[in-house]
């Protein structure tokens, strides 16, 4: 456990391990920590501004704790172009925690991805209507302001983070068993079968990711749901992706096959691809490991593009990405900064996050 205290030591990978685990603890939670459903909409309430947090009643002064009130759009002040805001200072609607809302269900059991893309649902959980923090009066509190169909913001960035965060595991869970199956039978057994899988990784190398997307996107049919365009963006990185890791894990496979305890399991007449899974993978785990945490953001940053520019999941769903690509608009930059912001900062935290854990483990596992 040696490489375990010097992960220790290392302050930024646990900054970057304590982010990580935070993002996805709140992604997990998204129902219980967004205080709103991310798909209704606030009458009269597109794109407003943060709220504004009152510590004293604005009618009498008198001092009653953090509280907002209802706050709807108004007519265009003509002199500078800008909507006004209407607040109702006669209905103070405390700040409070663990406040009832609207009800979601808490451990359901669902098979993702069948055949037909639909999730299959075993069974529904538990219907609870309590959220971490909101208001209770009549008015709403949008932390990070409201989109420009009245959406609460900070509820779509939370529930966005469970598509742009476990996209990344997805991408990994899939691309680097084939980068490990295929590289080691191809370091493994060599001759012909190295030659042509070597072939194979170098052809799917030369393949432009992002064209290949959007050659794929100009022919899938445009009623696709964001669950198969999910799935979609999953199989279609993860099956370009290996290639690389391919080649590095073949070239490690080469030596290792050498060593004695692989010679040794071979004269006791153990099956080829036993003795890879068995023996001669395991030795290239500290190689994987920190492959794995630094090619996460790859994928994340994948998704993002994607949906930036419309190939990925499409809204009215949630994801960094998509609440991203308001910011192709310039007038947005300006006069929304609120809508741009946020999903950007959590993308680079994350993105930073992972490359600071990933450089922690490599020099923790492989001080070489």
């Amino acid at each position: 456990m040696n490489w375990w205290r010097k992960l220790k030591k290392n302050s930024l990978a646990r900054l970057g391990a304590s982010l990580l685990l935070l993002f996805y603890l709140v992604v997990i939670a998204a129902d219980f920590v967004a205080p709103y459903d991310p798909y209704t909409s606030q009458a009269n309430g597109s794109l407003l501004p943060p709220t504004e947090i009152y510590w004293r009643n604005q009618q009498t002064q008198e001092w009653i704790g953090p509280h907002v009130y209802p706050t709807e759009q108004g007519p265009v002040n003509l002199e500078t172009g800008e909507r006004e805001l209407n607040v109702n200072f006669n209905q103070p609607s405390p700040l409070r925690l663990f406040v009832s809302g609207s009800s979601y269900q808490i451990l359901p059991i669902r098979i993702p991805f069948p055949p037909n893309f639909e999730p299959v649902e075993l069974f529904s959980g538990w219907g609870v209507n309590r959220h971490l923090f909101g208001t209770t009066g009549s008015a709403k509190f949008h932390l990070l302001g409201t989109d420009e169909q009245g959406r609460d913001q900070f509820s779509r960035l939370v529930h966005g983070g469970r598509i742009s965060l476990f996209i990344g595991l997805f991408g990994i869970a899939i691309s680097f068993p084939l980068g490990m199956i295929f590289g080691g039978i191809s370091g493994y057994f060599g001759g012909i079968i190295d030659a042509v899988v070597m072939r194979f990784v170098e052809v799917l190398m030369t393949i432009p990711t992002i064209y290949l997307l959007v050659a794929l996107a100009a022919v899938l049919p445009a009623s696709l749901t964001s669950s198969q365009r999910f799935l979609l963006i999953i199989v279609i990185t993860s099956f370009v992706s290996w290639s690389g890791l391919a080649r590095v894990i073949r070239g490690q496979v080469l030596s290792i096959k050498e060593r004695e305890f692989v010679e040794a399991a071979r004269a006791l007449g153990g099956n080829s691809f036993y003795i890879i899974v068995r023996h001669v993978l395991p030795q290239t785990a500290t190689y994987i490991i920190i492959s794995a945490t630094l090619a996460v953001p790859s994928f994340i940053l994948a998704e993002s593009v994607l949906s930036l520019i419309g190939l990925g999941i499409q809204q009215p769903d949630p994801s960094w990405g998509n609440l991203l690509s308001v910011a192709t608009n310039a007038s947005v930059l300006v006069l929304q900064p609120w809508l741009v912001w946020p999903p950007a900062i959590m993308i680079i935290l994350t993105v930073l996050a992972f490359n600071l854990l990933g450089d922690g483990l490599r020099d923790a596992l492989d001080p070489r």
